[in-house]
């Protein structure tokens, strides 16, 4: 039996104000992960993430990602330090380099992305488990800083990467690898072995986006996931049919999300494309339940099968 993670992301693309609602609907449902993204120009990641923790009560919240360049070490540590203070073991911090271009339009593109993204996370892990930091690096400088008031319980800080060398620069500084939807099990061998030679351990989770569609026709989930996989073929420089995604009837959805458990993603996180996206996650809720592939914390309802 595999055991995963399953989450849901609150698409970018959706009303903030509709937040509240679906995070709680998405509890109720069972899903063990709630995801908000930090795109710019769309939503603030930190205050979605705390809108979600304060409408729900178990749900783990995932912020993914907020860009290193927009954001002072010292600042994004008090944010998610308040955060991981007010809703324990509930959090989950993404940092990544940014799209480029958006930086760029802002005015903070690094001169070395790498050193900016390696010195961000260190920074914000250590002032997140109570230490004090003295850093004068290539990007971030930091004058005896630390948090009057640490989280008891640190939140994971993953890196939301892609690159060779930005992958083993996460399996060197943080807990975990936040990648990308469109990548699939051989990508993931690919990602170990990139995050392993950074100095990541058996314990460097790691966090899989997925787009996913469900329904009972493939042309139409095909027609569906279109202009999402087409999209993300370009920026991910691959053919759209190399793109991997969670999708068809739910019992295949459910086969696809059991390949990247066992190729070692901890943690799915659908991104739903097409109508009603709580009713698809439901069904692969109930075709992981009645295969015997369990998400982690499945609700008793969906553990029974019932839905």
């Amino acid at each position: 039996m595999t055991t995963v993670r399953i989450g849901v992301m609150y698409d970018r693309d959706w009303a903030p104000e509709g937040l509240p609602a679906f995070a709680r609907d998405a509890e109720a449902l069972g899903v063990d992960d709630l995801w908000v993204v930090e795109d710019l120009g769309w939503n603030g990641g930190v205050s979605a993430a705390a809108v979600a923790l304060a409408s729900t009560e178990r749900l783990r919240v995932g912020i993914g990602i907020t860009p290193a360049p927009l954001r002072s070490p010292a600042l994004l540590a008090m944010e998610l330090a308040t955060l991981a203070r007010m809703f324990p073991g509930r959090l989950v911090a993404g940092v990544g380099h940014g799209v480029a271009e958006w930086m760029a339009s802002v005015g903070v593109a690094p001169k070395s992305p790498l050193a900016l993204l390696e010195e961000t996370i260190r920074s914000v892990r250590a002032l997140l488990h109570g230490e004090r930091v003295e850093l004068a690096g290539r990007e971030v400088r930091l004058d005896g800083i630390r948090l009057v008031h640490p989280p008891l319980v640190p939140p994971p800080v993953v890196a939301g990467v892609v690159r060779p060398r930005s992958l083993e620069l996460s399996g060197r500084v943080a807990d975990g690898t936040l990648i990308a939807e469109g990548h699939g099990p051989r990508d993931l061998e690919r990602v170990r072995e990139l995050t392993a030679k950074g100095g990541a351990g058996a314990d460097h989770d790691l966090t899989v986006l997925a787009f996913c569609s469900v329904g009972e026709d493939p042309e139409q989930v095909a027609r569906t996931l279109r202009p999402s996989v087409e999209g993300q073929a370009g920026w991910l420089g691959r053919p759209p049919e190399q793109v991997f995604t969670v999708s068809g009837r739910a019992e295949d959805a459910a086969g696809r999300v059991d390949e990247l458990a066992a190729a070692g993603a901890g943690t799915v996180v659908l991104r739903v494309v097409g109508d009603d996206p709580l009713k698809q996650i439901g069904k692969v809720l109930e075709a992981l339940a009645a295969s015997g592939r369990t998400p982690a914390t499945a609700s008793p309802a969906t553990a029974r099968g019932e839905g």
